[in-house]
């Protein structure tokens, strides 16, 4: 970019303008005029974003404690921590519902039809480890959607779903790992 036309377009908003802007519409909170974004819209995902999340935290606590078989304390810690990570994200999703100026969503009563991936117990240790497998396999799925879907329009949404989406590829590469070492074949080509 030419030296010209860096100099046409500032970088800055001109500094009493931002300042008069931002005590405009106080009851707004962090949204401003400058979110592109559905405001509405955003928040009924993130609601959908949250009970995945509460979901994923009572199955992987579920799992924690319910795991048994000779092999199974390494695999109960694992799930505990996943547990915990969600238990993360969760709150994550909240705040920044909060901060759009939404109520986060959770009321357990119809918990399982608002969230992506299922509360499904298993039967044995395999089934457990499975059932986190495709859970974190349709967060992955669904949260590269959505920041296919939030783009530039809210950069603060999507870089949070980035960043939980960095860890449910951890989960889900953990889970596929599990599974091979307790099936003893691989699933996924390296």
């Amino acid at each position: 970019m030419s030296g010209h036309a860096a100099a046409s377009k500032p970088f800055l908003s001109d500094v009493k303008a931002l300042r008069e802007r931002a005590r405009q519409h106080l009851s707004d909170g962090a949204v401003t005029s400058a979110y592109i974004g559905d405001v509405t819209q955003t928040i009924a995902i993130l609601q959908t974003v949250l009970a995945t999340e509460i979901v994923c935290v009572l199955r992987y606590t579920m799992h924690s404690i319910a795991a048994t078989g000779i092999s199974s304390e390494g695999v109960k810690k694992e799930f505990a921590a996943h547990a915990r990570e969600e238990q993360e994200h969760m709150n994550t999703v909240a705040e920044r519902i909060n901060q759009l100026g939404g109520k986060p969503d959770f009321n357990p009563e119809g918990l399982a039809t608002r969230a992506t991936s299922q509360y499904a117990e298993g039967e044995n240790l395999v089934d457990m480890i499975r059932e986190n497998l495709i859970a974190e396999r349709i967060a992955v799925e669904h949260y590269r959607e959505l920041i296919r879907y939030f783009g530039n329009d809210d950069a603060t949404t999507r870089v949070m779903l980035e960043s939980i989406l960095g860890v449910e590829e951890e989960h889900a590469n953990d889970m596929h790992d599990l599974l091979v070492a307790h099936e003893g074949q691989p699933y996924l080509e390296r």
